[in-house]
């Protein structure tokens, strides 16, 4: 009996602050839970059997409201249930973007990792750990906000000594002959409620390519050194021909050993103002 649920982000992150609240068709409230750390809701009020207005809220995301149908429980439950599986929540923010002005990426706060294919049936993930960058929110356009960004190549990091040495060998990286990876945007465009293209082009092994980010705004809000942060999710695929990275091996039955493209993910912080308070 009762009413279970899963508060998600879109990015698949717990939302464990949310609270629903449900009432009757009449607007009177009969029940209200707070989600556990997991995001999970799991209330055993018994609710009779018929229709309710279900709404999920929670700091710094969109409402939801829906409608639910709670089912009669057996004989001995002393009520009715509803399941409402995942409830997906949108960050406030969206099309606003953070306040105008510079903001400075915070690598501590910060990842940038790339995934790549290996052997067609799993995945190897990487990680660059020496990176700096900067935002500038424009202050009436916001489409012509820029982004820069500098990754030392030589930081590649995928867990394994071998492989890294590899990777920064001219095979791939070529990371002593181009040893700064940058991206600089030109503009960029709305795609959706919280989403957002971003135009620019990719400098890699001294090969300049006009490059995507698919990026998500997932908030602003005060930090605990006095700062406030803006915090971003963006990916992009990547051709590794593109950028000359042409090594591969073929193993059995024609399977290449690398995948052809690599996945990047950007997972970023950025602190309001041209430089980083003193943690």
């Amino acid at each position: 009996m009762g009413l279970t649920a899963r508060i998600r982000t879109r990015d698949g992150w717990a939302v464990s602050h949310a609270v629903v609240t449900v009432t009757d068709m009449t607007g009177t409230q009969v029940l209200r839970a707070e989600a556990d750390a997991e995001g999970a809701v799991r209330d055993t009020t018994p609710l009779t059997p018929g229709p309710y207005v279900v709404i999920v809220t929670a700091v710094g995301y969109a409402p939801v409201a829906s409608t639910a149908i709670v089912t009669a429980g057996g004989p001995s439950s002393g009520g009715g249930r509803a399941e409402l599986g995942n409830v997906t929540l949108a960050r406030q923010g969206g099309t606003e973007l953070p306040p105008p002005g510079p903001w400075t990426i915070d690598p501590a706060h910060s990842s940038v990792g790339a995934v790549a294919q290996h052997l067609g049936i799993s995945s190897v993930h990487g990680r660059f750990t020496d990176f700096a960058g900067r935002i500038e929110i424009a202050p009436d356009e916001v489409e012509k906000s820029r982004v820069e960004a500098v990754i030392r190549a030589a930081s590649i990091d995928t867990g394994n000594r071998m492989r890294d040495d590899h990777l920064r060998s001219p095979d791939f990286l070529d990371a002593e002959k181009y040893p700064e990876i940058t991206y600089r945007s030109f503009g960029l465009t709305a795609a959706g409620s919280d989403r957002w293209t971003v135009h620019g082009e990719l400098t890699l092994r001294g090969v300049v390519r006009p490059v995507d980010l698919d990026l998500a705004y997932l908030g602003t809000g005060a930090d605990p050194w006095g700062g406030t942060r803006a915090a971003f999710r963006a990916t992009t695929e990547l051709r590794r021909e593109d950028f000359a990275m042409n090594y591969n091996q073929v193993i059995q039955a024609g399977i290449a050993a690398i995948g052809t493209t690599l996945r990047v993910e950007l997972d970023i912080q950025a602190v309001q103002g041209e430089s980083l308070p003193q943690a």
